[in-house]
């Protein structure tokens, strides 16, 4: 029985208690008159009645509102009181209870601080223990997941379900090339999701077949390698090593070690099959001109020595040898630009690539070389090879035509040298005393394959320099009193990656969840699985209005990912909308979008089909779902999108934790649970909080007894908020 129909049966008792005394002492009385008294009675009755009424209908006024009081402070209040002690079991445990109401209630509520006190301190200590002991397996953690976030190829590490557990972000870059819509690629690498999206499930299967199978056979930990094409049409090399399960009984020691998982490395090799092809070709279509060129010079050859005329053979082999040299000439050119594309631009100190080319040159060429100035912690993204190459062949011209025995190299970005920059290059200077090379020869030498020290390659420094974006210029340092060759080589910039734009935030921690190894029964109804363990996406919506029946339109959708109580930011959803109509200039004061910055943006039908993949295979969540729920139904029958999974609302269950609080506002959730409010208003913004308060609503919806998804859904739908319709 709740707190009002106790009030309602507490209200009918002392109406019937001041009331049942007056009229049984009348009957009592009135049945012992005799019919004179009784007709004085009646008169008496009638004349002083409405009095009597009247004093009872006061005093039972008055004693509903001492009732209504007493139950405010010491049922309701003690009640609220009781939420309140809740908050402090770990929702959020620096929460006191504000003493208020009687004195008995106040003291309850001072002593329960004091208790709480107490507690916070033995469980601050035991944390500190706890903390040390974790730190270790923290610390070895975080050093893998700094180690694959860093590497150049893109790595997955999924569970035997075929749950991705791990990536980094050059897998996500990678999976670009892996649907033809890049758009759904958030949809398909992120945490708990399954890596069947990308590869075929039986691929899979039988390489993991594969491998299982070389571990019963060797007992050493096999590689596995496939090549696929993706639906983009692009081949990938895939290896495959296994993650062997933990033997848990020592009688499995002497069996086959199980496999708990498995490591994916992709490797895009859709062009260096291109080149392959093409050089293979090329060298065909060599030996066929070259079998028939030298075929035709051996005809001659015989007819001249059979006594054939001189002159005639002779104009047959300069032909010949002229279409072979031709042939070679195009077959070397084609070559170089085989080589060209191949071409790796890594990222390098500029110390380690001033100090490689004074030791190559200083080996090749001969002459000495001293490094003058490099700029300290500057790095850049180059060739090391080819541009080592480049300037050991511009030493051994120096060497060779100017008889220079020293060079000297010079490396600094055009900030650090006082010149304007442009896209960030930095100088790579050579410079000698003596006298300058003429643009002129500078332009000759570009043109010509590179030699040094009696080795020749197909590649110009023209190629160099057009491969890093820079130029070759030459010409007088007016401060060093020498003479100099200048390239110009692009700075190493940090790679683009998606982050969230409105938090600061972790990027590494985002991208491994190893507890994922250990998830099963994926064949379980969602309903009878425990919160804890279930995927959700949070989300929220920015509109033109309050009225989704009378035309008003999404201009915004935020949403973010939750896996195994973890809230992933780096895997949400931040899109304006195109409305297609006026915004309500009432709502931009609250959402802080414009016209301007709508205009343009994808309509709804594009962007709810990138949702739905986002959220497939995940419960929603969020706050007051019943208003952005109607909105995207009102747009099932135009765009075929229908959101059929299962849907929670923290302000529904926020009603279910704490029934007898006054306001169920996401600002005033977050304020009792302890969360801090960033990015109010906006969609990504409120879809984290949203995120935010539900894990915190999970573990006191636990507290309360209620564990799986059925079960919080039974409890959100009889709350009186569950019945407001949009």
């Amino acid at each position: 029985m709740n707190v009002r129909h106790r009030f309602i049966l507490a209200a009918v008792v002392l109406g019937l208690l001041m009331t049942a005394p007056f009229l049984l002492t009348a009957g009592i009385v009135y049945g012992d008159l005799n019919e004179t008294q009784r007709a004085g009675f009646i008169e008496a009755m009638d004349r002083w009645l409405p009095i009597g009424g009247m004093i009872t209908l006061l005093a039972l006024v008055l004693g509903l509102q001492l009732l209504r009081w007493l139950f405010k402070q010491y049922v309701q209040g003690l009640l609220a009181l009781a939420e309140t002690l809740r908050l402090m079991l770990g929702a959020n445990r620096g929460f006191r209870v504000t003493p208020e109401g009687p004195p008995e209630v106040c003291a309850l509520a001072q002593a329960a601080n004091e208790l709480a006190q107490q507690r916070d301190d033995l469980l601050t200590d035991v944390e500190a223990r706890v903390a040390q002991a974790k730190a270790a397996v923290e610390s070895e953690k975080n050093r893998l997941a700094a180690l694959v976030a860093d590497l150049p190829q893109a790595v997955i590490v999924c569970n035997l379900d075929g749950r991705i557990i791990l990536y980094n972000n050059r897998a996500r870059l990678q999976a670009r090339a892996l649907v033809p819509d890049a758009q759904a690629t958030g949809a398909l690498i992120g945490l708990g999701r399954s890596i069947y999206a990308v590869f075929d499930h039986a691929l899979i299967a039988h390489a993991l077949e594969t491998l299982q199978h070389r571990l019963e056979r060797s007992g050493s930990q096999p590689l596995g390698h496939f090549v696929t094409t993706t639906r983009a049409g692009q081949l990938i090399r895939v290896q495959m090593a296994p993650v062997l399960a933990a033997q848990v009984n020592a009688g499995d020691a002497g069996g086959a070690p199980a496999i708990g998982g498995y490591v994916l490395t992709l490797e895009n090799i859709s062009r260096y099959l291109e080149h392959d092809a093409q050089c293979d070709l090329m060298m065909q279509q060599l030996a066929d001109d070259s079998h028939s060129a030298i075929a035709g010079i051996r005809g001659s050859l015989r007819q001249m020595a059979a006594g054939g005329s001189g002159q005639q053979l002779s104009a047959g082999i300069e032909s010949a040898l002229e279409h072979l040299s031709g042939k070679l000439s195009a077959a070397s050119n084609r070559y170089a630009e085989s080589i060209r594309s191949r071409w790796p631009l890594e990222e390098m100190l500029a110390a380690d690539l001033a100090a490689a080319a004074q030791r190559r040159i200083e080996a090749r060429v001969g002459i000495q070389v001293r490094i003058d100035e490099v700029e300290p912690d500057l790095w850049v993204k180059v060739d090391s090879y080819s541009l080592t190459l480049a300037m050991t062949c511009l030493a051994a011209r120096l060497e060779e035509d100017h008889a220079v025995k020293l060079v000297r190299l010079r490396l600094a970005s055009e900030a650090a040298a006082g010149l304007p920059t442009a896209n960030g290059m930095v100088h790579f200077d050579m410079l000698w005393s003596g006298t300058s090379i003429s643009t002129e020869i500078l332009l000759g030498w570009q043109l010509e394959p590179m030699h040094q020290a009696g080795e020749a390659s197909p590649l110009t420094l023209r190629d160099v320099t057009d491969r890093h974006g820079g130029q070759l210029t030459c010409g007088r340092d007016r401060a060093a009193q020498a003479s100099l060759f200048r390239i110009l080589i692009p700075v190493a910039v940090a790679q683009e990656a998606d982050v969230t734009p409105l938090l600061l935030v972790e990027s590494r921690p985002e991208f491994y969840d190893f507890d994922l190894f250990h998830r099963g029964n994926e064949d379980h109804a969602l309903d009878d699985r425990p919160l804890a363990t279930l995927t959700y996406t949070a989300f929220d919506t920015e509109t033109t209005g309050l009225e989704p029946s009378n035309g008003d339109e999404i201009i915004q959708i935020g949403a973010v990912r939750i896996v195994n109580g973890r809230l992933l930011r780096h895997e949400s959803i931040d899109q304006l909308i195109d409305p297609r109509r006026r915004l309500n200039p009432a709502s931009i004061p609250i959402h802080g979008i414009t016209e301007d910055m709508v205009a343009g943006q994808p309509t709804i039908a594009s962007v709810l089909p990138r949702f739905h993949a986002f959220a497939e295979d995940t419960v929603l969540v969020a706050h007051n779902a019943a208003f952005d729920m109607r909105f995207l139904q009102l747009k099932e029958e135009a765009t075929g999108i229908r959101f059929t999974q299962p849907l929670l609302d923290t302000l529904l269950l926020s009603a279910v934790v704490h029934p007898n609080q006054e306001s169920h506002k996401l600002e005033a959730i977050a304020l009792r649970l302890g969360i801090p409010l960033i990015g109010r208003h906006n969609a990504l913004g409120d879809a984290i909080v949203t995120a935010e308060v539900f894990l915190g609503l999970v573990k006191l919806l636990a507290a309360m007894g209620i564990y799986t998804l059925r079960q919080a859904r039974e409890a959100a739908e009889k709350t009186y908020y569950a019945r407001i319709k949009y």
